[in-house]
C-alpha cells in the first residue's frame, strides 16, 4: 500500500479527550475508518487531571468526613490517626490507569488508529501529525483539542505555592492552609476537598454568590453549608495583590465594602475558569479562526459543523450554550460521528444536560433557574422542599433542598405547565439528578411526576414531595 493510501482515512479526530474519543468510537462503530491524533494520553483532562482523579480524591474526603460525623453525631468513638498521602495517591492513580486502559482497549477493539503526536490543519481535509506525516480525511475532521486552566497576570504556577486545577492534586503532600480563587464548580470542589483533609480554607469569588451560573438559592445554600464546615467564603471579593513567601503566599483580598484583607496560606489555587486550546492547530490553514474568547464556533449546531464544510468541533472548543462538561462532550462526539456517517442529527439540548458540583454539600441542577425563567417573561410556580423535612434527610443531618420551577397555571394554584428546572443541594444529589433530567427533557408536568411513588425513606423522596405539593396534593409540605 502506498504511503498516500495508508494515510487516507474517512475521519480524522484531533484530540483524544471525552469529545474526541467518543466521536472516534461512534464513527468506527458506523463503519468509518478513523484516525485519532493525540499528543498526550487518550482520555484528556477529564480522565487524567480533572473529573476522575478529583472525584476519587473527593470520595476519600467523604470517608474522612464520615468518620467525623460518626464521632460527633452517632457516638462512634473513631478518629483519623493519620493520612497516608502516598497510599491515597496510589489508589487514585490506579483508578485513573484502569480507566485509561479501558479507553485504549475500546479504541483498539473498535479499530481506531491512534497516532501519538501534535496535529495541525493543512487544509479543509488535511492534517499533519508530528512524527507521522500528512493525513487526508475523506469525510471530515473533528476538532477536539480541549481546554486548559485560565491564568491570571502576575500569577505563574510553580506547582507548590501557586497551582491550577490541573496540578493541584499532583502537588507534593497536603497544605495546612489554602486560598482558593474562584467559586465555580472546580474551585468549590477543591475548597471542599482540602477542608475535609484538615486544611484551613479561604474561598474567594468575585461574583455575589458561589456557582454564579446556577440558581441563586443553590449558591446561598451551598455557601451556608461550606461555612458550617469552617470554610471562609468571601463572595463579591477580588484578589488585588499577591506576594510569594518561602513557604506560601500572602494575598490581599478586597471585600465588597472596599476593605483590604490579608490572607496567608501555604497554597494559592487558581480556579477562575478554563480557556480553549488551539495553539499550534493552524486554524487559518483550513480557512477557520477562533473568536475573541478562543472558541471555534459551529455554523450548524445540528451537526456541530464549522463554516468550512467537513470540519466539526466538539467539547471545550465550543462556545456557549455548550457547557464544557465531559458528559456533554460525549453527546457532542456521538452527534458529530453520526453526522459524518450521513445520519440525520439534531442539536444537543443543553437545557436538559445536568450540572453537578461534587463538593460537600453537593449541588445538581437541570433546566432553567428561577431568574432565567422570569427573564423570559414566563409565569412560574416555585416550590422548595427542605431535605431535612424528610426522615432520610434527618438521618443524614446535612440540610439541603429540592427546588422545582414549573410553568404557572391550573385550578387551585396548582402548576400544570411543564417543569422548567430542578435544583438540588445536599448529600448524594449527584446521584439523584437523573430523574429530574428526564422530567425536564420530556416536558413533564408536576402532576405527571406526582402520580409516581418514591421509595420511603429515601432522599429522592423529597423530589416526589416537592412535585406533590406543586400538583396540589401536598402530603408533609403545605
Amino acid at each position: 500500500m502506498s504511503q498516500t493510501a495508508a494515510n487516507t482515512t474517512d475521519v480524522l479526530v484531533i484530540g483524544g479527550g471525552t469529545g474526541g474519543y467518543s466521536a472516534a468510537l461512534r464513527a468506527a462503530s458506523l463503519g468509518l475508518r478513523v484516525v485519532l491524533a493525540e499528543r498526550d494520553l487518550v482520555g484528556g483532562t477529564c480522565l487524567h487531571r480533572g473529573c476522575i482523579p478529583s472525584k476519587a480524591m473527593l470520595h476519600a474526603a467523604e470517608l474522612v468526613d464520615g468518620i467525623a460525623e460518626a464521632r460527633e453525631r452517632w457516638g462512634v468513638k473513631a478518629t483519623v490517626d493519620s493520612l497516608d498521602w502516598p497510599a491515597l495517591v496510589a489508589t487514585r492513580d490506579t483508578i485513573v490507569a484502569r480507566n485509561h486502559q479501558g479507553v485504549v482497549g475500546n479504541l483498539r477493539t473498535a479499530g481506531v488508529q491512534v497516532v501519538r503526536g501534535a496535529a495541525r490543519l493543512t487544509g479543509p481535509r488535511g492534517v499533519h501529525i508530528e512524527g507521522a506525516g500528512e493525513f487526508t480525511a475523506r469525510r471530515g475532521i473533528v476538532l477536539a483539542t480541549g481546554s486548559r486552566p485560565r491564568l491570571l497576570p502576575g500569577l505563574t504556577p510553580d506547582g507548590r505555592r501557586v497551582v491550577t486545577s490541573d496540578d493541584a492534586l499532583f502537588a507534593a503532600g497536603l497544605p495546612a492552609s489554602v486560598l482558593v480563587l474562584g467559586g465555580g464548580a472546580i474551585g468549590v470542589e477543591y475548597a471542599s476537598f482540602h477542608r475535609s483533609m484538615g486544611a484551613e480554607v479561604t474561598l474567594v469569588e468575585a461574583a455575589e454568590r458561589l456557582l454564579p451560573l446556577e440558581d441563586e438559592e443553590v449558591g446561598r445554600r451551598l455557601a451556608r453549608g461550606l461555612k458550617q464546615r469552617g470554610i471562609a467564603v468571601r463572595t463579591g471579593s477580588t484578589l488585588t495583590g499577591t506576594e510569594l513567601l518561602p513557604d506560601g503566599v500572602r494575598a490581599t483580598v478586597r471585600t465588597p465594602k472596599g476593605e483590604e484583607q490579608v490572607v496567608e496560606s501555604e497554597r494559592l489555587l487558581v480556579a477562575v475558569g478554563r480557556v480553549p486550546v488551539t495553539d499550534g492547530l493552524d486554524l487559518a490553514a483550513a480557512g477557520l479562526s477562533a473568536d475573541e474568547r478562543g472558541f471555534v464556533a459551529p455554523a450548524d449546531r445540528s451537526r456541530l459543523e464549522t463554516a468550512v464544510r467537513g470540519i466539526h468541533v466538539v467539547g471545550d472548543l465550543l462556545p456557549p450554550p455548550s457547557l464544557g462538561l465531559a458528559h456533554a462532550s460525549f453527546a457532542e462526539g456521538l452527534l458529530v460521528a453520526e453526522a459524518l456517517a450521513g445520519r440525520a442529527t439534531r442539536a444537543v439540548d443543553y437545557a436538559t444536560v445536568p450540572r453537578v458540583t461534587y463538593s460537600s454539600p453537593q449541588t445538581a441542577s437541570v433546566g432553567l433557574t428561577e431568574a432565567e425563567a422570569r427573564a423570559r417573561g414566563l409565569e412560574v410556580e416555585v416550590n422548595t422542599m427542605p431535605l431535612a423535612a424528610t426522615a432520610k434527610g434527618m438521618v443524614h443531618g446535612r440540610g439541603g433542598m429540592v427546588k422545582v420551577i414549573a410553568a404557572a397555571g391550573g385550578p387551585g394554584g396548582a402548576a400544570t405547565g411543564p417543569v422548567l428546572g430542578v435544583h438540588l443541594v445536599g448529600p448524594h444529589v449527584s446521584e439523584m439528578i437523573a430523574e429530574s433530567q428526564l422530567i425536564v427533557a420530556w416536558d413533564a408536568e408536576p402532576a405527571d411526576v406526582a402520580a409516581h411513588i418514591h421509595a420511603h425513606p429515601t432522599l429522592s423522596e423529597a423530589v416526589g414531595e416537592a412535585f406533590l405539593t406543586l400538583a396540589g396534593r401536598g402530603l408533609h409540605q403545605h
